[in-house]
């Protein structure tokens, strides 16, 4: 376990921290060295940037298994180990910020989700009432408002002629008008 150190004698080290990180692209076990030197910094960056605790404790944990996944990539540039980690995680909060911006755009609020459950149940209560029509009006709504069929289509498949299915038609929304103003639904 590495020996913590105070923040200005860390950042200005990078012969040790160079050190540290050459021995763990060599053997990843010593990646837990790296870890316990750096894992206060980035978890404070994250959480004075991430309000939830959980969320803090994920990103970091993600930060550092994605150092770990990526040490051989990691190339000295004058820069330190710190900023990379710091990268990372800056990397990591902007995709979890999208990805809950996404979701949220995805999730209908629940003024709407109570909104469609009422709809349904509007739906639900005019499918029950033209069940109730007469069988010859019930064809003829049926056909023309579910089917989307024309007149002349339904008089050919009932077998009656266009002035008939108008009258049927006539008849069976005149019955659910009543229905609906009457208080049965």
């Amino acid at each position: 376990m590495a020996e913590r150190r105070p923040l200005r004698q860390s950042l200005g080290d990078s012969a040790d921290d160079r050190l540290l990180i050459e021995a763990a692209q060599r053997d990843r076990s010593r990646f837990a060295d790296l870890y316990e030197l750096y894992f206060d910094r980035i978890y404070a960056y994250v959480s004075r940037r991430v309000v939830d605790r959980a969320d803090t404790e994920d990103l970091t944990s993600e930060v550092f298994h994605q150092a770990l996944a990526n040490l051989d990539r990691f190339e000295w540039r004058g820069a330190p180990f710190a900023a990379w980690l710091f990268r990372i995680a800056s990397n990591a909060i902007a995709d979890r910020s999208e990805r809950l911006a996404r979701e949220r755009k995805i999730e209908p609020p629940p003024e709407s989700e109570e909104a469609d459950q009422e709809e349904a149940q509007d739906q639900a209560r005019a499918f029950r009432m033209v069940r109730e029509l007469p069988d010859d009006q019930r064809r003829v709504v049926e056909m023309r408002f579910v089917e989307q069929k024309s007149i002349k289509e339904i008089a050919g498949a009932l077998g009656r002629t266009e002035g008939a299915v108008k009258q049927l038609q006539f008849r069976g929304l005149e019955n659910l008008r009543a229905r609906i103003g009457g208080g049965n639904g």
